[in-house]
């Protein structure tokens, strides 16, 4: 695969706080709200990041204990552990890393898989087998910054989280490339 780290796409404000990026969500993505659960959920974190090796951002975790795994478009998965559910979210994790290490990720880019120092670590896939990652590296998992790695090889960074890279996706507020412009019916997976 031809793959090329392109450039890094700046956000106008890196959103920090769990509860406004989903809101930023929720605003793009109109019919997300009809998935919401009724009460927050209540997830073994400890169990599903001492499995992992790190913690995780918490506007991911905010997102999940909000929302069971979604699509948007029918194109991009967004895969959240599920109460009672962590350790097969956690084999799919890992399943995940193996396919992006074994598959994806070549010694000149620069780029190794978690749990690397810096490695990636998927959180998301499109239909087209796009990946979406975190990039770990940063003094807590909050300073994490997306990659997308598309099929067509391009390559790049989203300098803010994954919950408002959904977002701005989803509004057009960065630009996509190598990604298709996004559908926003959302349903459950």
């Amino acid at each position: 695969m031809d793959e090329e780290l392109t450039d890094t796409q700046t956000p106008r404000r890196r959103v920090t706080d769990p509860e406004e990026a989903l809101a930023l969500l929720e605003r793009a993505v109109p019919g997300l709200t009809g998935l919401r659960r009724p009460a927050r959920a209540v997830i073994d974190w400890t169990m599903f990041e001492e499995g992992l090796g790190t913690r995780l951002p918490s506007d991911f975790k905010h997102l999940a204990e909000w929302y069971p795994t979604f699509d948007i478009g029918g194109f991009l998965l967004v895969a959240l552990p599920e109460p009672g559910g962590e350790r097969q979210a956690l084999q799919d994790t890992r399943d995940a890393l193996e396919v992006l290490a074994d598959a994806w990720l070549e010694p000149g880019l620069g780029l190794p898989a978690h749990p690397a120092p810096g490695g990636l670590l998927p959180w998301g896939e499109s239909c087209d087998s796009d990946k979406f990652m975190w990039s770990t590296t940063g003094p807590t998992p909050q300073d994490w910054v997306v990659t997308v790695a598309t099929r067509g090889g391009a390559w790049w960074h989203f300098g803010g989280g994954a919950v408002q890279f959904l977002a701005e996706y989803c509004t057009g507020g960065l630009e996509p490339w190598g990604l298709p412009p996004i559908n926003l019916e959302v349903s459950p997976s």
